[in-house]
């Protein structure tokens, strides 16, 4: 390779617009596809439980993105979109976090499941009209 001085070298770029980024999706999350805890859905909500000045050192970027996300309550799905990372990436992120208290994780409650015999009776009800 010819020696050309450092400001005529073609630029490194780690970010390409079109392909996304260098690194894959298992070299993020170290090749896991499941949370070590939680079992994160879509709507749950995600809030940081740490300031900036307590974060441990030896979280990635991606972890740091996230409780950067995190410090308002947000959805699982909105970090995936706000982050531009899969969503099985996020919920191992996630789980990781979750596992070393540096998140809490509010679940929507669950739709309840109303009792066939109040089903049956509203039926009956409606018929009776």
């Amino acid at each position: 390779m010819p020696d050309r001085p450092p400001d005529e070298l073609p630029e490194m770029h780690w970010m390409d617009d079109d392909a996304g980024p260098v690194v894959r999706a298992y070299a993020v999350t170290g090749g896991r596809v499941r949370p070590v805890a939680g079992g994160f859905d879509l709507v749950a909500f995600v809030v940081c439980r740490v300031t900036e000045d307590e974060l441990p050192s030896h979280l990635s970027p991606e972890q740091r993105a996230i409780l950067a996300a995190c410090r308002e309550p947000i959805s699982v799905a909105e970090i995936a979109a706000k982050l531009n990372l899969a969503l099985g990436v996020i919920r191992v992120l996630l789980g990781d976090l979750l596992a070393a208290d540096l998140i809490s994780m509010y679940e929507p409650p669950a739709a309840r499941r109303h009792d066939e015999d109040i089903l049956k009776a509203v039926v009956n009800g409606l018929r009776a009209l």
